[in-house]
């Protein structure tokens, strides 16, 4: 892409209202534009990064054998009444009527939906188990919102809902998603913490927070340091377990189960929750199925969800330096970033090239093709956080090529074929 071309408004100053880092930072790289409170149009940098998310994600449900679906945003107040948790789930709930005065809600879960998707297609054990996920954008109306899309009223996140034929199987269930998403996080370029969790409006006995580490993060955690050198790739999820993590509010100090010389402290944003709430929604919502000795029963149940948009406030948090932001090189907008030190015809003309040659290899490339001047060019291109960065200047006619590593600030002159085998 050529920047001349792309619709990517950068900010030279701090927005007034921007408090933490990521909003600040999302807001100056032209990411998002807030189209009202809590409430934010992504523009072209931004979604090419919560696509990149997006699809790490459904590749990771896609590979334990999850089944992805399409929910709606606007669902029927009566099945809500049905599960019982439509007067019992507060103001945060947006409540409307439709043309023919029926009750609607846009949805902050979907627990209800898919409970319904369930009993109106499960009817045998012989179809169990089963797990049904989905990414869409939710809507919860918080009271102040705040932080850009780290507390924002509308966001996307993946939630999933499984059904199986009894606790041993649901629980199987759960640790296979704690699993996967904690592989998930990996392949964003973040480690997770998971933390035994309340279950809050979800309901359940059984419940684990995501947290990724981060020095603005909400939430104080404590967890064992040894989880830092596990394999997550292989771990199983009784490695996991046994590992001591906790919350601040449940941490003591003074009954700690390890010694606390081995207790690491950080703060930590929350990125993820999952539940495992049994026959809650089965029981209420009438979704009865027939079992082996024929039977009827009902399916035990979990949900499990990411904020999708929240985690690119959150990588940015755990991922940014003084000149802006720091992309993992899985979920970046563009892997490589040309710049122009001097602009004359020889040194278009090699830009031009390499532009080319990039882009048939199939890496993605934004390529700094304005007039502007070399700091403004050096400054965005160090705000957006492109892993890598090919600076041509004079050198370019004796066939050399500066190459930056954004994130560390280590360069290296190469040759055309040296610098194509790094980026290749």
């Amino acid at each position: 892409m050529r920047f001349s071309q792309y619709f990517l408004p950068t900010l030279r100053e701090v927005p007034a209202e921007a408090q933490v880092v990521s909003h600040q930072l999302m807001l100056r790289a032209g990411m998002i534009h807030q189209t009202c409170s809590g409430i934010y149009s992504w523009l072209p940098l931004g979604f090419r990064v919560l696509s990149k998310i997006e699809k790490i994600i459904a590749e990771e449900q896609d590979r334990i054998g999850c089944h992805r679906v399409l929910m709606p945003t606007l669902q029927p107040a009566k099945l809500w009444q049905e599960s019982g948790r439509y007067e019992d789930y507060g103001k945060e709930m947006l409540r409307l009527k439709d043309r023919h005065d029926r009750d609607m809600l846009y949805g902050p879960t979907h627990e209800e939906v898919c409970t319904d998707i369930a009993r109106h297609f499960i009817k045998s054990y012989k179809q169990l188990p089963t797990i049904l996920y989905q990414i869409s954008w939710k809507f919860r109306d918080e009271i102040r919102p705040r932080f850009g899309v780290m507390r924002g009223r509308e966001f996307l996140m993946k939630d999933g809902y499984s059904f199986n034929c009894d606790r041993d199987g649901a629980v199987q269930a759960y640790k296979k998603i704690v699993l996967s998403y904690l592989r998930t996080f990996e392949r964003l370029g973040v480690r997770a913490v998971p933390v035994r969790a309340d279950s809050g409006a979800i309901g359940g006995d059984l419940s684990h927070e995501f947290h990724i580490m981060a020095e603005t993060g909400e939430s104080e955690v404590f967890y064992d340091q040894s989880y830092d050198a596990l394999d997550l790739n292989n771990a199983s999820f009784d490695d996991i377990s046994t590992l001591y993590t906790a919350a601040d509010e449940k941490h003591d100090p003074n009954h700690c189960p390890i010694p606390l010389e081995r207790v690491r402290c950080a703060r930590g944003i929350e990125v993820g929750h999952v539940f495992y709430f049994g026959q809650k929604y089965s029981k209420s919502m009438g979704l009865s199925v027939m079992g082996k000795d024929g039977q009827p029963f009902f399916p035990e149940m979990g949900s499990y969800g990411i904020g999708v948009s929240r985690l690119v406030a959150a990588l940015i948090e755990a991922h940014h330096d003084k000149d802006g932001i720091l992309w993992p090189e899985a979920v970046a907008p563009f892997q490589v970033g040309i710049v122009l030190i001097k602009d004359n015809p020889k040194i278009r003309e090699k830009a031009e090239q390499l532009y080319q040659k990039l882009q048939d290899g199939g890496i993605e490339t934004l390529y700094d093709d304005r007039t502007e001047s070399a700091g403004i060019k050096f400054s965005d291109m160090d705000l957006i956080g492109l892993p890598h960065q090919i600076l041509l200047g004079e050198n370019v006619n004796k066939g050399v090529f500066e190459w930056k590593d954004r994130r560390t600030g280590a360069r290296q002159e190469l040759s055309w074929d040296a610098l194509l085998e790094k980026l290749g």
